[in-house]
């Protein structure tokens, strides 16, 4: 397929292929730690080598954090945003190599595994919502080295070869991923087999979206979890992972299955499910402020141009 992109854009992003493919080769020469603190300096080097993507960081912690912080504190929670951005990203890098649980369960802890097994066993299907908190990349290995062979919903990157290394990742233990909006029925009759569905439903994207309350502001939020779950009734368990510093390990949390709103309004149960799953996501985020992409344009679409 010929590539019509601007020559810029196939230089940046041909660059950053053979970079990642370069950082996978040697992730597993350095000893973890030592990986993990050269990927987090690599983080912070951007922090002033991406000024763009510097001030949108910036903007979006002074939008959700400004009234209780200054100036100087944003830019400190900005330069840590970016650190643990590539010590995470250097994370996933490491975790391509992962064959077993055994090996997984070297850098991480899981919590809460009953309550997934709880809301499988009443045979709906089980729909886990989460967010880009820390390396979300390796709840999926570990949903997969658990038995579970889950659809992964994500939105396509901007590059071919990257989009072929991400979901080969995610489709490598026997999950199954498919670009967002491409899913139609899939979804569904996964969980009408009492598959399992993953969505990651914090990011303002081309999707069927409401406004729901994100950090006190109005946020166009991807409605297809609510959807799936007023649906076939399956079961939506949240879900997200983040690094801890303490033990230098990552921490997979499962939280109990939400019960699905149901007044026999169908565009106000899928706000307020929506809003359920919104409002414990940026619980998590407020716990590990750190690790979540504040360079995303999380309140780009005003009220109108959200997708219906």
């Amino acid at each position: 397929m010929t590539d019509d992109r601007p020559l810029g854009k196939r230089l940046k992003y041909g660059a950053i292929y053979w970079l990642v493919r370069f950082l996978i080769f040697i992730a597993n020469v350095f000893p973890r730690r030592a990986w993990l603190s050269l990927c987090g300096g690599l983080g912070s080097a951007a922090y002033h080598l991406l000024p763009k993507e510097r001030e949108k960081t910036i903007v979006h912690l002074g939008l959700a954090y400004g009234n209780k912080m200054g100036a100087r504190d944003l830019a400190t929670m900005a330069k840590e945003v970016f650190r643990m951005l590539g010590l995470n990203g250097g994370e996933i890098l490491r975790a391509v190599k992962v064959r077993t649980l055994a090996d997984l369960e070297r850098i991480l802890v899981t919590h809460g595994f009953e309550n997934y097994e709880t809301a499988a066993a009443k045979g709906k299907g089980v729909v886990f919502v989460t967010g880009h908190v820390g390396p979300f990349e390796i709840m999926v290995t570990n949903m997969t080295m658990r038995g579970l062979r889950p659809f992964i919903i994500g939105t396509a990157l901007k590059d071919q070869r990257l989009n072929d290394l991400l979901f080969g990742f995610r489709n490598a233990h026997g999950a199954t991923a498919i670009e967002r909006g491409k899913e139609g029925l899939k979804l569904i009759k996964a969980l009408k087999s009492s598959g399992s569905v993953a969505l990651l439903i914090d990011q303002d994207t081309k999707v069927k979206s409401r406004f729901v309350n994100f950090f006190g502001m109005q946020a166009a939020t991807p409605v297809g979890a609510a959807i799936l779950a007023m649906k076939t009734g399956a079961i939506v368990v949240p879900a997200y992972i983040h690094y801890n510093a303490d033990d230098g390990m990552q921490h997979m949390h499962l939280f109990p299955g939400l019960p699905c709103i149901s007044t026999g309004d169908e565009e106000a149960d899928m706000i307020a499910n929506t809003q359920v799953y919104t409002s414990f996501l940026e619980d998590a985020i407020r716990q590990h402020p750190t690790q979540w992409v504040w360079m995303h344009e999380r309140w780009k679409t005003r009220p109108g141009e959200e997708i219906r």
